[in-house]
């Protein structure tokens, strides 16, 4: 029997974990059911730290992981899935092509940018939701030191005042300084075509989040959208121009396009529709988790997020689940009825929410040590200990918040 998990993102690294811990906890051997997860490096991104600088070193190794408990790391990008005839085919990193059987699935292959059909975007946009894009907008920014100061070099637009957009806005006035001097005219610019700051937080946390712009001095244009870039800068839907050599976009994601290959109905963001128990809708054999799967995380009408505090959850759960079904055993629902929210907000600390009325418990220094200890310890891989690694990866227990604080 064969479990194919695709993508090594934070739902991919805790299916694995997962699958592999009922497998061991069943006496199940490796040779009995074959574990393999496919993904073009064995490296987990660290995609929620991408708006920090040197992002070349925000990634996790995960090769010793998987061979501690026995998951065959498959390299390769997964370009199409037949479900009819249960087969992956993967591109290889030599270019070639080869296929691999499976006996049950689980989609993790994450999320994209989105990124709309707007006149210069892709010339001249940038953005933080890739390591390769957190990389070249990092050389980007080093690279405005050799410019003259004019034509808005010291000027960064920001794109999108959700999650993204703030902490990649509020971090940016410490990058500039450490880049262009402390004397530089420095100017941070976040453009949101809602009428409000973060939009999806709510009444409560807003009025910290605009303290914090106020303290840093990130300026914001609400209300209107971008209408076009070209190499002098943004020009607003409002008809404003802003001279600007860095535009970064970060106004919104979609489930990676794999999803759109098997058969069964998404949500507006590309996210597989799947039941509690992870398995997608109508389609036998397949799982799904983190941000390629629309799941409820209780009976109130509450659905995961496109985030690593759900999808390390979902994924532990999916890959139990598909790991289950191989060996007989009952599955077990879905659920994480605790949320917590940690932004960051720069210089001026962060800010953390509980549940999902996002009730205001941290703000400024006290609130950036949780950060940081989340960022740094919280969401990175175990050791590649196998009785550690396994023991990581209980679905019950994995990313439970419930009591938090």
């Amino acid at each position: 029997m064969r479990l194919v998990i695709i993508g090594a993102g934070f739902a991919g690294m805790y299916a694995a974990l997962s699958a592999a811990r009922l497998r061991e906890i069943q006496g199940v051997s490796p040779d009995q059911l074959d574990i393999a997860l496919v993904a073009p490096e064995p490296t987990l991104v660290v995609r929620p730290r991408l708006y920090e600088p040197k992002p070349e070193t925000l990634t996790a190794p995960l090769l010793d992981v998987l061979k501690s408990i026995d998951v065959t790391y498959v390299q390769g990008t997964a370009e199409t899935v037949d479900t009819k005839s249960s087969m992956v085919k993967i591109a290889t990193v030599k270019g070639t092509k080869k296929s691999l059987s499976y006996d049950r699935l689980v989609v993790t292959t994450g999320s994209r940018l989105f990124r709309p059909n707007i006149p210069g975007l892709v010339e001249h946009g940038f953005s933080v939701d890739s390591l390769e894009d957190a990389i070249a907008l990092d050389k980007h920014l080093h690279g405005l030191a050799k410019r003259p100061a004019t034509n808005g070099r010291d000027t960064v637009v920001v794109a999108g005042g959700g999650f993204t957009g703030i902490e990649a806005a509020t971090e940016m006035p410490a990058r500039l300084r450490d880049i262009l001097g402390a004397n530089a005219s420095t100017r941070v610019i976040i453009v949101e075509r809602n009428n409000a700051i973060a939009p999806d937080m709510g009444a409560g946390p807003r009025p910290v989040i605009e303290e914090a712009l106020g303290k840093l001095g990130v300026e914001a244009r609400l209300g209107v959208g971008v209408a076009s870039l070209d190499k002098s800068g943004v020009t607003l839907s409002s008809g404003e121009h802003i001279e600007t050599e860095t535009v970064i976009w970060a106004a919104g994601i979609r489930a990676a396009p794999l999803t759109a290959q098997i058969p069964a109905e998404r949500d507006n963001f590309g996210r597989l529709l799947v039941d509690r128990c992870l398995q997608v809708t109508g389609v036998e054999g397949v799982f799904a988790a983190g941000d390629a799967a629309r799941a409820a995380c209780d009976d109130e009408g509450n659905y995961a997020l496109m985030s690593c505090q759900h999808a390390t959850r979902m994924g532990a759960f999916a890959g139990n689940n598909a790991a289950a079904e191989l060996l007989g055993l009952a599955t077990r629902p879905y659920h994480q009825k605790g949320y917590v929210t940690c932004l960051d907000l720069g210089g001026a600390g962060a800010l953390f929410t509980r549940g999902w009325e996002r009730e205001v418990t941290m703000v400024g220094d006290v609130a950036k040590k949780t950060k940081q200890e989340i960022n740094t310890v919280w969401i990175y891989p175990p050791r590649a200990e196998r009785a550690a690694a396994l023991a990581s990866a209980d679905p019950e227990r994995v990313t439970d918040v419930t009591g938090f604080l």
